[in-house]
C-alpha cells in the first residue's frame, strides 16, 4: 500500500468518511496470474514476474486499496510447507499441500518448526526483501505480516473432515496440535515484524473457523485468535473469514480484531449488528457470482444494492465478500468503481 491508502484505511478505521467511497480488494494467486497473463507456476518460481504483477494491479487501479498488497505467498501451501507438507505444483493450476497425519494422535505430538529455516518461509520473506527497493521505489510499503490462521493451517496437514472429527472426539489432542500452530503463527507474524520495520498491520486468514458451532468456536477458536492478536500492537487488526461468519463477527470485539473480510452471504447489516459500530467491514459483493461471472451491469447493480442495504456507511471498504477470484476483469473492476462514484 502507498502512503495515502494508508492512511485513508486508518481515517476509514477511525470512523471518517473519505471524499471517495473507498474501494479495496484482497488480491493473491487465485486472480494475479491470470490477469498479468502468466503461468501460475511463473508467479511463484520468479520473482520478477511476481513484482511485476504486483506493480502493475497498483498502477492499473491507483484509487484501490489492495490488500494486503505486495503479498509474498505461495497459495496454500506457505505455512504447511513448515510443517513437512508435500507440496503439489501445476503449471496453471493452483497448488496443494498434502497432508502429514492420518491420526489425530499424531496431530497431537506436532512439533513447532523453525519459521527463519523451514519450509518456504525463508523464500517468501526473501523474495520481500530482495523486491523491497522497487516496491518503495512507487510508493508502496510492506505494511502488513500476513498469516493462515489455526484451523486453516491444521485442516492441510491433517484434513479438514479428520480436524472436525478431532474436535469432535479427540478435543485434548487436537488442543495440542492447535496450540503449537498458534505458537508457530506467533513466531511467523513477529519474524515478519523483525525484518520489516514498515509492517503497521497484521492479516489472518482462517475459513475454517466458520465450520464450528459456537461451543467450538469458544474452546477452539476464541483464546488462540485473542493470543495471536494480543502479542502484538499494531494499528491494523484484519481477519479473512469468508465463510460462515456470524459467529465469529460476535466476537470480533473481544479477539482484538479491527477489520473483517466476510462472506457476502452475509449482509452487512447482519455482520454490523452482530459486530458492533467499531469494527471495519471489508465486503461484501459475491465474487464468483458477480465479479468475476457477471456482467458491467450486473456489478453496478450489486454494488447498489450493498450500498443501499446499510444505512451508516462508515467504517466500511467496498470489497468481494472473500478474496478476488480467477478471472475478474479490468471492465468488471472498473465498473465496481464506477458505480461508487456515482452513488
Amino acid at each position: 500500500m502507498n502512503f495515502q491508502q494508508w492512511d485513508n484505511l486508518l481515517r476509514v478505521m477511525n470512523g471518517e468518511r473519505l471524499k471517495e467511497k473507498p474501494a479495496g480488494f484482497i488480491i493473491d494467486s487465485p486472480w494475479l496470474p491470470g490477469w498479468h497473463k502468466v503461468p501460475i507456476l511463473d508467479y511463484f518460481a520468479d520473482s520478477g514476474t511476481w513484482f511485476n504483477a504486483n506493480r502493475k494491479a497498483v498502477e492499473t487501479f491507483p484509487e484501490v486499496m489492495f490488500l494486503p498488497g505486495f503479498w509474498s505467498e505461495f497459495g496454500m501451501c506457505t505455512e504447511p510447507s513448515a510443517f513437512g507438507s508435500k507440496m503439489i505444483w501445476h503449471e496453471n493450476d493452483l497448488p496443494h499441500a498434502d497432508k502429514i497425519f492420518n491420526d489425530v494422535s499424531e496431530f497431537g505430538k506436532l512439533i513447532k518448526p523453525n519459521v527463519r529455516t523451514d519450509g518456504l518461509l525463508p523464500f517468501v520473506l526473501n523474495r520481500l526483501v530482495r523486491n523491497e527497493p522497487g516496491i518503495e521505489s512507487i510508493g508502496h510499503q510492506v505494511k502488513f505480516a500476513v498469516s493462515r490462521g489455526p484451523l486453516n493451517i491444521a485442516s492441510f496437514l491433517m484434513g479438514t473432515t479428520e480436524l472436525m472429527m478431532g474436535i469432535a472426539m479427540s478435543p485434548e489432542e487436537t488442543a495440542r496440535g492447535l496450540a503449537v500452530i498458534t505458537d508457530f503463527i506467533i513466531d511467523w507474524i513477529g519474524l515478519q515484524l523483525e525484518t520489516f520495520s514498515s509492517i503497521e498491520g497484521v492479516l489472518i486468514l482462517d475459513d475454517i473457523v466458520g465450520f464450528l458451532g459456537e461451543t467450538e468456536f469458544e474452546a477452539f477458536v476464541l483464546p488462540l485468535l485473542k493470543r495471536i492478536y494480543s502479542s502484538f500492537s499494531l494499528k491494523v487488526n484484519f481477519f479473512h473469514n469468508d465463510a460462515y461468519g456470524l459467529i465469529t463477527a460476535k466476537y470480533l470485539d473481544e479477539i482484538g480484531i479491527n477489520l473483517f473480510n466476510f462472506s457476502y452471504n452475509h449482509s452487512l447489516t447482519e455482520i454490523r449488528k452482530l459486530a458492533g459500530n467499531k469494527i471495519s467491514l471489508l465486503g461484501n459483493i459475491p465474487p464468483l457470482e458477480i465479479m468475476a461471472n457477471g456482467s458491467e451491469e450486473d456489478v453496478k447493480k450489486s454494488v447498489k444494492a450493498a450500498l443501499d442495504s446499510i444505512e451508516d456507511h462508515t467504517r466500511i471498504i467496498w470489497s468481494c465478500g472473500g478474496g478476488m477470484p480467477q478471472n475478474v476483469s479490468n471492465a468488471n473492476i472498473n465498473a465496481f468503481l464506477d458505480a461508487l462514484k456515482d452513488s
